[in-house]
């Protein structure tokens, strides 16, 4: 078996940035530190935080007052916010920049009075945060049938954002239907969707066609790395998200295979690994690394937390 290692994969800056700030946020205030929702959507990272004492809600209820509180990297509503301060919790706000970008974009377009339409996912916790920003003046849409649907009060004042982790070419694909309707409406001067949500998925896109099954380390509630293994299979590619090794179906593999494996913005690399592992194991794999863009990109650590880590 030959199996391509795709570069770039796994973490992102974002998630780096938000496992750093769980990890420092631990060891300097002790467990419990809770979390609202899932620090990162990932399986096996949320499991190893649980075991070091972290404890994830989805109702800041379920949290003492006064408690250390961190905001995970998919971003909250100013609703949490309030009700944080309310209960007197010590937050550490782990959002990610990118995703704080898009807030901040979505708060412009309603000062300016405009009808924000939000390319995204339904329930997904990023785009739960970002309408919170301006709930009466965002409406979501999630194909291109739903903005031939769309009925605005006033077509001048239209803008659009997305949610960070889409599919490119689905976003582009609701773009060109927005633009096709509404001429004039307004969009962010710089892509919403994030570097390494594209990246990974160009790398998926290029490498792909070369092999006869794609195997993307990641969860199922992970949107970007869903997406990984969509633009796999509309390339007629069989295509499996998997959590771990242990997940890879028995009839899935033959040892003559070319195999593509990669990772979403929140997949570990020891997943990869041992994954990897189990290829060379079971199939004495050989491994090439296919390298389609570098990444260095860094985002700091929040406020609260950076005296923390120069002690």
């Amino acid at each position: 078996m030959k199996v391509i290692l795709a570069s770039p994969r796994g973490f992102c800056a974002g998630v780096n940035m938000a496992i750093e700030s769980l990890d420092l946020a631990l060891q300097a205030f002790g467990p419990p530190v809770y979390v609202y929702h899932e620090i990162v959507h990932n399986k096996h990272v949320v499991e190893q935080f649980r075991d070091k004492g972290a404890v994830f809600v989805n109702d800041l209820s379920e949290v003492p007052e006064g408690s250390h509180l961190m905001f995970s990297a998919h971003g909250i509503s100013p609703e949490v916010r309030r009700v944080a301060k309310s209960r007197r919790l010590q937050t550490i706000d782990a959002t990610c920049p990118l995703v704080t970008k898009v807030h901040l974009e979505a708060i412009r377009y309603a000062r300016e009075g405009n009808t924000i339409i939000l390319i995204g996912h339904e329930g997904h916790d990023e785009v739960i945060g970002t309408m919170g920003e301006a709930p009466e003046a965002i409406v979501l849409v999630e194909t291109p049938l739903d903005v031939e649907r769309l009925e605005v009060a006033d077509e001048s004042r239209l803008a659009y954002l997305t949610q960070t982790t889409l599919s490119v070419d689905d976003a582009d694909r609701i773009i060109r239907c927005l633009r096709k309707r509404f001429p004039n409406i307004q969009g962010p001067q710089k892509e919403d969707i994030c570097y390494a949500t594209q990246n990974r998925q160009e790398a998926v896109h290029w490498i792909a066609p070369e092999a006869n099954v794609v195997l993307v380390l990641g969860s199922q509630n992970s949107s970007n790395s869903l997406r990984l293994a969509e633009i796999a299979a509309d390339q007629g590619i069989p295509s499996y998200l998997i959590d771990s090794a242990e997940d890879i179906g028995e009839h899935w593999l033959t040892p003559s295979d070319t195999v593509l494996v990669t990772a979403g913005a929140s997949a570990p690399e020891s997943v990869v690994e041992q994954c990897i592992d189990y290829l060379k194991e079971h199939y004495d794999a050989t491994i090439e690394i296919r390298s389609i863009r570098s990444e260095d990109v860094y985002f700091p650590l929040p406020k609260t937390l950076r005296t923390v880590a120069e002690k």
